[in-house]
């Protein structure tokens, strides 16, 4: 049996989770998010709890229901707390600004970079050089994460371009004369 699938998951005071025939809905302060089970997962509800069990002793029944916990737990915790990734910019002249539902980046080119943020996530600029993605569904925030570090990925030698914060970067040497 999946370790992971044996831990239950505790829904939390204001946090409603729902369990309908093959999909599961969970809706808080953050917002809702509904999800489709696999066939091979059987999810019960009692007081408070969600528990997870494979329908079958298959290896790949027993790993999806691992998988689906993982993600239901997710969004409980994405719909109460929510989820963010902080970014940092770095680089002479490299900035950031929100305006609406659009970032707007200068990393260095000829042309600034805009970003259109999807529904559901919502950014922040604390400092110029700030980048705060936050919302509901983690695998959405870290998506769009990638993405804007994506436009100028942290390279080796001068470590200028957008990183998570923490991230540490290989730095090589330069060219020996």
């Amino acid at each position: 049996m999946s370790r992971i699938a044996d831990n239950p998951v505790a829904v939390p005071e204001g946090v409603e989770a729902a369990v309908s025939g093959a999909s599961i809905r969970v809706s808080g302060a953050k917002g809702s998010m509904e999800m489709a089970i696999h066939p091979s997962v059987e999810v019960a509800q009692e007081d408070g709890v969600l528990r997870f069990k494979a329908r079958s002793k298959s290896k790949n029944a027993k790993a999806l229901a691992g998988t689906t916990r993982s993600l239901v737990n997710n969004m409980v915790q994405g719909v109460s707390d929510g989820f963010e990734k902080r970014l940092q910019l770095q680089g002479v002249g490299y900035r950031a600004a929100v305006r609406g539902e659009k970032l707007t980046l200068q990393l260095g080119f000829s042309h600034p970079v805009e970003y259109q943020l999807p529904k559901g996530i919502t950014a922040a600029t604390p400092s110029q050089t700030e980048i705060v993605i936050s919302g509901a569904d983690k695998q959405l925030v870290g998506q769009v994460s990638a993405e804007i570090r994506g436009f100028r990925p942290p390279e080796p030698y001068k470590g200028k371009g957008v990183r998570y914060l923490g991230e540490q970067v290989r730095r090589k040497e330069a060219k020996k004369k």
